[in-house]
């Protein structure tokens, strides 16, 4: 079978290069010529784990996998996965639906009178794809039909939850669609991955609303470790009592900075901003609350460099992290960078250190300082705060880095270092929530 996959940013290259591995011919298509130029080299235009790989295995001579700017190409692909991209409005909380729009037009004529399926897989507002049904009907005709598919990736796991996801969601208006979906993921499904199938309005509002629900998760433990700091309590057992209940569970309650990137954030909103259209918004004023949570943490971390360094103008410190997670190289939403930018605005002197994100970084952030290295970051750093929890940080010496630094502080915001261990080779930690 022969796919197309229209946009090539971080869904659609991941689902292209997914869709090859599972054996099928794919054409990749995007406006942007200097990606599909990378991509057409076989370089990931992102840093994602075992991208590069099958990128390596499928892109080339031979390969079941290419990448064009030119739409007509996807004439003959009986099915066409739309991966846009729709992030937040210039000027409201609402999804920009502009290139989705775009991308179904442009498809749309190259459709014209065939038989084919349309599967939507970007994070909409409910309601989008009866519209795109319409728009698509109108350009194309009759033949053309829509499903909607909608993605789960989790960046650092993208291709792992391409090639294995936890679930396959299925918006459909027919027993063709489905039966083509499912002998798309046919692999996937004899893998034992379960399937839901639902109507278009579901589909969209399953993704945004797990993200929401999560978010809500991750936003009450937060909000739980102010509480333990006030009170002397320690949020990391509590975290551990609480999720023994299976009602409750372990997952996304680590207290810390918080989320970011660029999907949790920018959904949450959306969805409130949709439900509100639809007359539900005051229902969901909570969700006001859930970001306003979110993105206090920041601030709080700023505070507890404060209370260790007193006023912090010409005060150097390093920040350890500078992806919104670790396995990735995305900034947008950055919370580690949205700490360094407010202690600079201080009049910090902030150096800054990712395995990974430096590039992105100072493309994303050309006024902030970024280094080759731990101990270039926190060369006679005053404080040092650990934001994103890579691997490689909790992997430090204390001992040693307390040699390179100034005066031994550390800010543990993602709560993950050994504060015991710290603590032992002379440091002062602070963690969020934790004692």
């Amino acid at each position: 079978m022969r796919v197309s996959v229209i946009g090539t940013g971080y869904l659609g290259a991941v689902h292209a290069a997914g869709m090859a591995e599972l054996g099928f011919d794919v054409i990749g298509i995007d406006v942007d010529a200097a990606k599909v130029e990378a991509l057409s080299a076989g370089h990931a235009p992102f840093y994602e784990p075992g991208l590069e790989e099958l990128l390596a295995r499928h892109v080339g001579p031979g390969g079941r996998l290419r990448f064009t700017t030119d739409f007509a190409e996807a004439r003959g692909a009986e099915v066409h996965f739309l991966c846009i991209g729709t992030p937040q409005a210039s000027d409201s909380d609402a999804a920009d639906l502009t290139f989705v729009e775009a991308a179904v037009r442009s498809l749309a004529e190259h459709l014209v009178d065939q038989e084919t399926l349309v599967v939507g897989k970007s994070t909409v507002p409910v309601g989008t794809a009866a519209r795109m049904q319409d728009l698509l009907t109108s350009i194309a005709g009759a033949g053309v039909e829509l499903a909607w598919n909608p993605e789960f990736l989790r960046e650092g796991f993208a291709v792992e939850d391409t090639l294995r996801p936890d679930r396959l969601v299925l918006g459909v208006t027919s027993d063709r669609a489905e039966a083509l979906l499912r002998t798309v993921y046919a692999a996937t499904i004899e893998a034992g991955t379960p399937v839901v199938v639902s109507d278009f309005a579901t589909a969209e509002l399953v993704k945004v609303s797990a993200n929401a629900f999560l978010a809500t998760k991750i936003s009450f433990i937060n909000a739980m470790s102010e509480v333990c700091d006030l009170a002397g309590a320690d949020v990391g057992v509590l975290a551990d009592a609480i999720g023994f209940d299976e009602r409750i569970g372990r997952k996304f309650l680590n207290a810390g900075l918080g989320f970011g990137g660029g999907c949790l954030p920018k959904d949450i909103r959306a969805f409130r901003a949709r439900a509100t259209e639809l007359g539900a918004g005051e229902t969901f004023n909570f969700l006001d609350e859930v970001d306003r949570i979110n993105v206090a943490r920041r601030a709080r971390v700023v505070t507890l460099a404060e209370e260790l360094l007193g006023d912090l103008a010409g005060r150097r410190i390093a920040v350890l992290g500078a992806s919104f997670k670790p396995k990735s190289d995305d900034v947008r939403d950055s919370p580690a960078l949205d700490v360094a930018s407010r202690l600079v605005a201080a009049g910090a002197d902030v150096r800054i250190f990712d395995p990974v994100a430096g590039g992105t970084g100072k493309r994303a952030f050309p006024d902030l300082t970024f280094v080759s290295s731990i101990d270039e970051a926190a060369e006679d750093a005053e404080a040092v705060l650990h934001l994103t929890e890579w691997p490689e940080f909790r992997e430090i010496d204390p001992a040693v880095l307390a040699k390179v630094v100034a005066t031994a502080n550390v800010i543990d915001a993602r709560n993950c270092l050994d504060r015991d261990a710290w603590r032992a080779a002379g440091w002062t930690y602070r963690g969020l929530g934790v004692q």
